[in-house]
């Protein structure tokens, strides 16, 4: 089966085409035929499109919308230049597979999308409604354009994260705001931390009940997993993914009285209080240089600035604070898992997140650590470390993709 994963953000839209099937996913032979994004989407837009061992293309157009840009994508699929294999039309498109966001306590799982299912996604807007609104436009647009007949299937970054417990899910809040309105710890980049201890699972010839791992996803949204027997049971992103680790341009964890604090000092509107908190803080509010952490570590290289310096320091920390939250959590670990953007890149952010560690029997092989980028994965601990650590590259499409072949043929997933 070629399976296209939409995933659509307020203003972009990424896409891959997989061809997997199941007994593909048994072997481990699935394949990626064709990937991009197209950003900016409501004006003049980037776009970045490549065909599996094809250069990449790069160029600008105006798109108006969602509809336009998934267009585009299709149109391109399909067109000579693209020059995928084994798609000549969108025939040959045998089914979609969407990240959505959030699904509550809805959706614990991935499902065939239908009339009903859209309803319930965007029933879960008011718990974020900076991600299901593109969503759920992702849907409707490539249900209107492929046609009712081919299948979608919604994967959900909150699925995974539905086996915690209440001690860790729930808020310390009056116990009836959880009743009426839900409020309580979802925990996001669950497809991520899903397919990281999938891995770790390969790499190590385990099985899923003896995985006792911690995932760390770093990029410009971070969060940490504490997951025993194979289940998530507690993670640091909340009930939206501003709350946990400190981000790109999310703050993380603050004392909840700060929004009133500032409030009242400078006259912020809540939904002011809000921008800030998810757009301007983080490593960005910190250094008041930028969100992206290489830049940050070539100005502390080239220029000492102090202020990166903190930035990336408070960034180390609060990870080291949930790694020994949840090791306490746990009873312990078999290992720590890096993954995203930042956490498979860079050896110089993961050596200061577990310097220190050596208490909790963790030692980084410095070599090893520094070798692993570029989409390499692999132990970075020495040899006789007690706490493992390792590189895992993400790939939730890949999950997504299969998640979707499964749902399609009403086969349980195993992992």
């Amino acid at each position: 089966m070629n399976i296209l994963v939409l995933n659509c953000g307020s203003s972009s839209v990424k896409f891959q085409i997989i061809e997997t099937d199941l007994d593909l996913i048994e072997k481990n032979f699935d394949k990626r035929l064709a990937s991009g994004i197209i950003e900016r989407v409501g004006s003049q837009s980037l776009i970045t499109l490549q065909a599996d061992g094809k250069q990449k293309l790069k160029q600008a157009t105006a798109l108006r919308d969602h509809r336009a840009a998934i267009d585009y994508i299709l149109r391109w699929i399909i067109s000579p230049n693209a020059n995928i294999a084994n798609i000549i039309s969108l025939a040959d498109i045998h089914a979609v597979g969407h990240r959505v966001v959030h699904g509550a306590e809805k959706f614990t799982k991935s499902v065939l999308i239908d009339d009903e299912v859209i309803e319930g996604i965007e029933d879960c807007i008011e718990l974020a409604p900076l991600h299901n609104p593109a969503n759920v436009k992702g849907i409707n647009v490539a249900r209107e354009l492929l046609g009712t007949g081919i299948p979608q299937v919604a994967v959900f970054d909150t699925a995974f994260h539905s086996t915690m417990p209440e001690t860790s899910y729930l808020y310390a809040l009056p116990y009836q705001l959880y009743r009426r309105y839900k409020i309580r710890r979802y925990g996001f980049h669950g497809t991520s931390h899903r397919y990281v201890a999938y891995r770790y699972r390969q790499l190590l010839k385990i099985e899923r009940e003896q995985t006792n791992i911690i995932t760390i996803h770093l990029g410009n949204g971070c969060s940490a997993c504490a997951i025993k027997n194979g289940n998530s049971v507690d993670t640091s992103m909340g009930m939206t993914p501003l709350e946990g680790l400190v981000m790109g341009t999310r703050s993380g964890d603050i004392d909840p009285s700060i929004s009133y604090f500032i409030h009242h000092k400078e006259g912020l509107s809540f939904d002011e209080l809000g921008v800030m908190f998810n757009k301007q803080s983080g490593l960005l509010g910190v250094s008041g240089l930028t969100n992206d952490m290489r830049e940050l570590i070539d100005e502390e290289t080239e220029h000492q600035d102090r202020r990166a310096t903190l930035a990336i320091d408070m960034f180390c920390l609060r990870v080291k604070k949930y790694i020994g939250a949840y090791l306490a959590e746990l009873g312990g670990s078999d290992a720590i898992v890096f993954t995203g953007g930042i956490g498979e890149n860079s050896a110089i952010i993961r050596e200061r997140i577990c310097n220190g560690l050596e208490f909790f029997g963790l030692t980084i092989d410095k070599n090893r650590n520094g070798e692993m980028f570029g989409g390499k994965e692999g132990e970075i601990s020495v040899a006789n470390s007690k706490l493992k650590a390792f590189v895992i590259p993400t790939n939730e499409e890949l999950l997504i993709a299969r998640d979707t072949v499964r749902t399609v043929k009403n086969v349980p997933r195993r992992w």
